[in-house]
């Protein structure tokens, strides 16, 4: 196996460990157990467990914030809504095990952490549509990042829902986000009230 063969295989290996027990519970010497490697390789290639969950939760950062950016270019907002669902969706189902690394330790409702960090990060891409939208419609886009942190809340919290229960399926689950959020967003007040308690 060439170094770059074998620095894969371990990152597949911890990718699978870090998912199955979390930072804590994974070890050097269960990563280099299930990869057929003396501990050392591990050291070698990455200093120790922090170096290769480092470079783990860093390769899955950048795909899934790839991915969801991907998505948030032209066309109709309603389309591009079920649009950046879909691929968190997608997400959540072709990579589980990265998924599960990002927000076990770093859960949607933290306001510190990995995850939460690229949410702010994908919010801040959606702002600036959202901003664009609510000049176009005679809203305030002032008002667009409150926006863009609901939206995006609204689809990570129900893809870590969605992680465990994979019921219904991952076209319907979009589907109904969509709709959720585009017939709320398609009758916004201009100036929102809450009703006096009575």
């Amino acid at each position: 196996m060439t170094g770059t063969e074998r620095r894969q295989q371990l990152l597949d290996v911890a990718k699978a460990l870090f998912a199955e027990k979390g930072f804590e519970g994974a070890s050097v010497e269960e990563i280099a157990h299930r990869a057929n490697v003396s501990k050392p390789v591990v050291y070698e290639h990455f200093g120790g467990k922090e170096g290769i969950y480092a470079v783990v939760v860093d390769r899955e950062t950048h795909l899934l914030l790839d991915r969801m950016v991907s998505t948030l270019h032209g066309g109709h907002p309603r389309a591009m809504l079920q649009q950046a669902a879909d691929a968190l969706l997608g997400y959540v189902e072709e990579s589980h095990d990265g998924f599960r690394i990002l927000v076990r330790d770093s859960p949607v409702a933290s306001s510190t952490g990995t995850f939460s960090s690229l949410l702010n990060d994908i919010a801040s891409q959606v702002e600036h549509i959202l901003a664009q939208q609510f000049s176009a419609r005679g809203y305030d886009p002032k008002l667009a990042p409150l926006y863009a942190q609901a939206l995006v809340g609204m689809v990570a919290l129900t893809g870590q829902w969605w992680l465990g229960a994979r019921k219904p399926k991952r076209d319907e689950v979009a589907a109904h986000l969509v709709n959720l959020a585009w017939n709320g967003l398609s009758h916004l007040e201009h100036k929102p009230k809450l009703f006096p308690e009575e």
